[in-house]
Protein backbone atom coordinates (compact mmCIF):
# COMPACT_ATOMS: atom_id res chain seq x y z
CA UNK A 1 0.00 0.00 0.00
CA UNK A 2 1.36 3.49 -1.00
CA UNK A 3 2.05 5.75 1.59
CA UNK A 4 1.86 9.74 1.36
CA UNK A 5 4.11 10.08 4.40
CA UNK A 6 7.14 12.68 4.37
CA UNK A 7 8.67 11.28 6.50
CA UNK A 8 11.81 9.80 5.89
CA UNK A 9 12.03 5.74 7.32
CA UNK A 10 15.24 5.58 6.91
CA UNK A 11 18.23 5.78 10.24
CA UNK A 12 21.65 5.93 9.01
CA UNK A 13 23.95 3.50 9.52
CA UNK A 14 26.49 4.32 7.19
CA UNK A 15 29.09 5.64 9.98
CA UNK A 16 29.09 2.66 11.51
CA UNK A 17 30.75 0.65 8.66
CA UNK A 18 33.80 3.53 8.76
CA UNK A 19 37.20 2.24 10.52
CA UNK A 20 38.48 3.44 13.69
CA UNK A 21 40.81 5.48 11.83
CA UNK A 22 37.97 6.71 9.26
CA UNK A 23 35.69 7.68 12.75
CA UNK A 24 38.72 10.21 13.57
CA UNK A 25 38.89 12.01 10.37
CA UNK A 26 35.35 12.57 9.95
CA UNK A 27 35.39 14.17 13.34
CA UNK A 28 38.30 16.81 12.15
CA UNK A 29 35.94 17.15 8.61
CA UNK A 30 32.97 18.14 10.49
CA UNK A 31 31.31 20.48 12.29
CA UNK A 32 28.24 20.56 14.19
CA UNK A 33 25.44 23.63 13.55
CA UNK A 34 22.74 24.86 15.68
CA UNK A 35 19.65 25.80 14.18
CA UNK A 36 16.27 28.00 15.73
CA UNK A 37 12.97 26.89 14.14
CA UNK A 38 12.35 28.24 10.51
CA UNK A 39 16.24 28.93 9.89
CA UNK A 40 17.57 27.38 6.35
CA UNK A 41 19.99 24.87 6.62
CA UNK A 42 20.27 24.89 3.09
CA UNK A 43 18.91 26.53 -0.11
CA UNK A 44 18.29 25.01 -3.45
CA UNK A 45 21.11 25.55 -6.31
CA UNK A 46 23.36 27.00 -4.04
CA UNK A 47 27.27 24.98 -3.91
CA UNK A 48 27.09 21.98 -1.91
CA UNK A 49 30.53 21.92 0.32
CA UNK A 50 29.53 19.71 2.71
CA UNK A 51 26.73 16.44 2.92
CA UNK A 52 24.41 17.38 6.27
CA UNK A 53 23.95 14.43 9.24
CA UNK A 54 20.77 15.69 11.01
CA UNK A 55 21.71 14.99 14.57
CA UNK A 56 18.83 16.45 16.69
CA UNK A 57 15.46 18.07 15.45
CA UNK A 58 13.59 18.24 11.99
CA UNK A 59 14.06 19.20 8.62
CA UNK A 60 11.65 20.10 6.05
CA UNK A 61 13.09 19.31 2.28
CA UNK A 62 11.20 21.21 -0.12
CA UNK A 63 11.69 22.59 -3.69
CA UNK A 64 10.60 26.54 -4.22
CA UNK A 65 10.55 28.34 -7.38
CA UNK A 66 9.99 31.54 -5.75
CA UNK A 67 6.17 31.73 -5.89
CA UNK A 68 5.44 27.99 -4.63
CA UNK A 69 6.87 25.69 -2.71
CA UNK A 70 6.50 21.77 -2.63
CA UNK A 71 7.61 19.65 0.42
CA UNK A 72 8.98 16.32 -0.74
CA UNK A 73 9.84 15.22 2.65
CA UNK A 74 10.66 15.68 6.12
CA UNK A 75 13.77 14.24 7.82
CA UNK A 76 13.99 13.64 11.85
CA UNK A 77 17.22 12.30 13.20
CA UNK A 78 19.80 9.90 12.27
CA UNK A 79 19.07 10.91 8.57
CA UNK A 80 21.58 12.96 5.32
CA UNK A 81 21.02 15.91 3.42
CA UNK A 82 22.68 16.68 0.24
CA UNK A 83 23.49 13.00 -0.97
CA UNK A 84 21.95 14.10 -4.54
CA UNK A 85 24.88 16.44 -4.79
CA UNK A 86 27.82 13.65 -4.59
CA UNK A 87 27.47 13.08 -8.12
CA UNK A 88 30.49 14.65 -10.17
CA UNK A 89 27.98 16.06 -12.35
CA UNK A 90 26.10 18.06 -9.86
CA UNK A 91 28.00 19.93 -7.27
CA UNK A 92 24.55 21.72 -6.12
CA UNK A 93 21.63 21.52 -3.51
CA UNK A 94 18.87 20.05 -5.76
CA UNK A 95 16.05 21.45 -2.71
CA UNK A 96 16.15 23.82 -0.06
CA UNK A 97 16.19 22.53 3.95
CA UNK A 98 14.85 24.41 6.68
CA UNK A 99 14.65 23.70 10.48
CA UNK A 100 11.12 22.37 11.33
CA UNK A 101 11.85 22.35 15.08
CA UNK A 102 15.44 23.74 16.74
CA UNK A 103 17.75 21.42 15.27
CA UNK A 104 21.68 20.39 15.34
CA UNK A 105 22.80 19.74 12.51
CA UNK A 106 26.61 18.02 11.16
CA UNK A 107 28.47 19.32 8.01
CA UNK A 108 30.44 16.77 6.77
CA UNK A 109 32.90 17.77 4.25
CA UNK A 110 31.95 16.87 1.11
CA UNK A 111 35.45 15.75 -0.58
CA UNK A 112 35.91 13.72 2.21
CA UNK A 113 32.36 11.92 2.42
CA UNK A 114 33.33 11.37 -1.95
CA UNK A 115 36.30 9.73 -0.37
CA UNK A 116 34.85 7.32 1.86
CA UNK A 117 32.51 6.46 -0.92
CA UNK A 118 35.78 5.16 -3.15
CA UNK A 119 37.44 3.84 -0.08
CA UNK A 120 34.79 1.95 2.01
CA UNK A 121 32.22 -0.25 0.38
CA UNK A 122 30.48 -0.90 3.34
CA UNK A 123 29.47 2.43 3.69
CA UNK A 124 28.90 2.90 -0.09
CA UNK A 125 26.20 0.65 0.10
CA UNK A 126 24.34 1.99 2.79
CA UNK A 127 24.22 5.56 1.52
CA UNK A 128 23.04 3.00 -2.11
CA UNK A 129 20.05 1.97 0.27
CA UNK A 130 19.50 5.48 1.21
CA UNK A 131 19.05 6.66 -1.82
CA UNK A 132 16.80 3.75 -2.69
CA UNK A 133 14.27 4.44 0.22
CA UNK A 134 14.47 8.14 -0.47
CA UNK A 135 13.50 7.13 -4.04
CA UNK A 136 10.48 4.89 -2.68
CA UNK A 137 9.38 7.29 -0.20
CA UNK A 138 8.87 10.35 -2.30
CA UNK A 139 7.23 8.42 -5.32
CA UNK A 140 4.83 6.87 -2.67
CA UNK A 141 4.31 10.80 -1.58
CA UNK A 142 3.59 11.66 -5.19
CA UNK A 143 1.16 9.31 -5.76
CA UNK A 144 -0.90 9.50 -2.69
CA UNK A 145 -0.92 13.64 -3.15
CA UNK A 146 -2.36 12.82 -6.98
CA UNK A 147 -4.78 9.93 -5.68
CA UNK A 148 -6.05 10.49 -2.27
CA UNK A 149 -8.55 13.04 -0.97
CA UNK A 150 -7.76 15.14 1.98
CA UNK A 151 -9.27 12.92 4.77
CA UNK A 152 -6.60 10.63 3.43
CA UNK A 153 -3.69 12.76 3.87
CA UNK A 154 -4.04 14.50 6.60
CA UNK A 155 -4.50 10.80 8.66
CA UNK A 156 -1.30 9.97 6.71
CA UNK A 157 0.73 12.74 8.32
CA UNK A 158 -0.75 12.16 11.68
CA UNK A 159 0.00 8.36 11.68
CA UNK A 160 4.07 9.27 10.77
CA UNK A 161 4.04 11.62 13.49
CA UNK A 162 2.92 8.74 15.75
CA UNK A 163 5.12 5.88 13.68
CA UNK A 164 8.40 7.67 12.97
CA UNK A 165 8.79 10.55 14.92
CA UNK A 166 7.44 10.23 18.37
CA UNK A 167 7.17 7.08 18.30
CA UNK A 168 3.83 7.18 19.96
CA UNK A 169 0.31 7.58 19.75
CA UNK A 170 0.19 10.61 22.50
CA UNK A 171 2.75 13.50 21.82
CA UNK A 172 3.40 16.84 22.22
CA UNK A 173 2.13 18.65 18.21
CA UNK A 174 4.83 21.26 17.92
CA UNK A 175 3.45 21.66 14.03
CA UNK A 176 1.27 24.27 13.45
CA UNK A 177 -1.92 24.11 11.22
CA UNK A 178 0.01 25.72 8.40
CA UNK A 179 2.53 23.17 8.54
CA UNK A 180 -0.04 20.22 8.46
CA UNK A 181 -2.00 21.72 5.23
CA UNK A 182 1.47 22.10 3.66
CA UNK A 183 2.84 18.28 4.40
CA UNK A 184 -0.53 16.92 3.35
CA UNK A 185 -1.24 19.38 0.34
CA UNK A 186 -4.25 21.05 1.79
CA UNK A 187 -5.26 24.44 2.58
CA UNK A 188 -4.86 25.36 6.72
CA UNK A 189 -8.61 26.08 6.85
CA UNK A 190 -9.26 23.06 5.56
CA UNK A 191 -6.74 20.96 8.03
CA UNK A 192 -8.30 22.75 10.98
CA UNK A 193 -11.86 21.60 9.25
CA UNK A 194 -10.66 17.88 9.42
CA UNK A 195 -9.10 17.79 12.51
CA UNK A 196 -12.69 18.82 14.31
CA UNK A 197 -14.07 16.57 12.33
CA UNK A 198 -11.64 13.62 13.38
CA UNK A 199 -12.05 14.60 17.44
CA UNK A 200 -16.17 14.73 16.96
CA UNK A 201 -15.52 11.39 15.49
CA UNK A 202 -13.57 10.08 18.63
CA UNK A 203 -10.37 8.77 16.38
CA UNK A 204 -8.14 11.70 18.07
CA UNK A 205 -7.99 14.15 21.05
CA UNK A 206 -6.30 17.56 20.65
CA UNK A 207 -6.11 19.80 23.53
CA UNK A 208 -3.62 22.93 22.61
CA UNK A 209 -0.99 20.68 21.77
CA UNK A 210 -1.01 17.86 23.37
CA UNK A 211 -2.26 15.24 20.91
CA UNK A 212 -3.34 11.39 21.21
CA UNK A 213 -4.57 8.68 18.61
CA UNK A 214 -7.67 7.21 20.01
CA UNK A 215 -8.72 4.92 17.24
CA UNK A 216 -5.31 3.89 15.30
CA UNK A 217 -7.15 1.41 13.68
CA UNK A 218 -9.62 3.47 11.62
CA UNK A 219 -7.26 6.11 11.43
CA UNK A 220 -5.79 3.82 9.57
CA UNK A 221 -8.59 2.31 7.19
CA UNK A 222 -8.86 6.44 6.70
CA UNK A 223 -5.30 6.35 5.29
CA UNK A 224 -5.76 3.20 3.19
CA UNK A 225 -8.79 4.41 1.72
CA UNK A 226 -8.10 7.82 0.85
Amino acid sequence: MFTGCTISPHHCACFNKLTEEQKKQLETKSVTIKYKKGEVICKQGSFASHILYIEKGLAKVYLDDGQNSLVLKVIPPGNLLGLTSISEENNNFQYSAMAYLDSEVKQIDISFFKQMLIQNPGFAKEVIDILISNSIQINGRFFCLTHKQSYGRLADILLCLADRIFKSQEFELNLSRKDLAELSGISAETVVRMLKKFKEEDLIQLDGKSFKIKDYAKLKRISEIG
